[in-house]
């Protein structure tokens, strides 16, 4: 293999995140000015931001902690994707998703603790997947538009999320903050390392599911059913392909992601549901998929960027005094150039399809030349 072929090769594979690139250096650039129009100096931080998100190991660990949540709802988004569908619902099916999972214990008692999280992280998983799935059921059955479905059943999932912790599921002894009855220590999910690696093992099944999804899209029938689904409805109906059930399939798969998040939430770091679940960890997710592009792998690192910026807020609020919502401008200022940037991919194809072409032409001239 000459140079000329595996420069083609590599730049193949790198021209997709492209525009999330461009994005967050661009995002970075406005954030800076937003920053120094008010007097705050902005280059601090930007600094303070990568300090407070990968600066140290305890910075590792709380940019972790939030990327685990963020991987698994990511999911939520990035499978329908897949199909065409376009889902912002992860934050009601997580929600949902760990009430279930603190409910469990109360219903199934005298199993062994294994056995029991099991069950917990089943019927979170369940409990995720019926809620989007009942999303993708309505887009294909009474033609209601997914984004529009998927945002208020999210709504309607908070809210009863939080008539039921305030209501007929709430523990009596949660006075200040109304919650559900805690979990038993057994029953609490612990650390990776108790003194080297302070994250729970969410992260490690968050990365595990990815791998899972990736595996699914990629190398799979039905992945591949999935691109033709989603690049041409029309054309796979043609082909004779089980379109609703493979919709409805991706609706239900990212549900359980975004449930078994719930549960990892109740289970590793809430001990009990509460107000608490309700962080954002499902519209952070929206951001993680788009800035992936939908790839399961590269939500793996896109969680990773996400979650440091989140957990850098405190840092920004210590040392500048700013608010800790500062953050969620940065988050929301690169949203808006991921979605600015998207008109860039129509070149990037054209520019990958020439890229493959005189990939192939060079290895073809090698092997005559050989």
């Amino acid at each position: 293999m000459n140079a000329y072929y595996l420069a083609g090769r590599a730049a193949r594979f790198a021209l997709p995140a492209l525009p999330t690139l461009l994005s967050v250096v661009t995002s970075f650039v406005l954030f800076v000015l937003f920053l120094a129009f008010q007097g705050k100096p902005a280059l601090e931080a930007c600094r303070l931001v990568f300090e407070g998100a990968f600066g140290s190991s305890f910075a590792w660990e709380s940019t972790l902690q939030r990327a685990a949540p963020l991987m698994l709802t990511a999911l939520c988004v990035a499978l329908p994707a897949r199909a065409g569908l376009i889902i912002i619902g992860g934050e009601g099916a997580l929600v949902l998703g760990g009430l279930a999972a603190a409910t469990v214990p109360l219903w199934l008692t005298g199993l062994t603790p294994p056995v029991t999280l099991i069950a917990m992280g089943l019927v979170s998983m369940s409990v995720g997947g019926l809620w989007v799935g009942l999303n993708g059921w309505l887009r294909q059955k009474r033609g209601l538009n997914e984004t529009i479905g998927s945002l208020l059943l999210s709504y309607i999932a908070i809210a009863l999320f939080n008539h039921l912790v305030e209501g007929p599921l709430r523990d009596p002894a949660s006075l200040n903050k109304p919650s559900t009855v805690g979990l038993d220590y057994s029953l609490m999910i612990g650390l990776i390392s108790e003194d080297y690696f302070r994250v729970h093992w969410g992260l490690v099944a968050g990365i595990i599911v990815c791998m899972l999804a990736y595996v699914l899209i990629r190398h799979s029938v039905t992945g591949f059913a999935l691109d033709v689904v989603g690049g041409n409805i029309r054309t796979a109906r043609m082909l004779g392909l089980p379109v609703d059930r493979l919709i409805i399939f991706t609706c239900v798969m990212g549900g359980a992601a975004a449930g078994l998040a719930g549960m990892f939430e109740v289970s590793a770091v809430q001990g009990s549901a509460n107000a608490s679940l309700i962080a954002g960890y499902g519209i952070g997710g929206i951001l993680v998929s788009f800035a992936a592009r939908h790839n399961p792998l590269a939500i793996i690192l896109c969680a990773t960027l996400v979650g440091g910026i989140e957990a850098s807020g405190s840092l920004l609020q210590r040392r500048l005094d700013l608010p800790d919502a500062t953050t969620l401008i940065l988050q929301g200022i690169l949203f808006t150039n991921l979605l600015a940037w998207e008109s860039l991919m129509g070149r990037i194809t054209q520019w990958r399809m020439t890229l493959e072409h005189q990939t192939i032409e060079s290895k073809g001239a090698e092997v005559q030349h050989g």
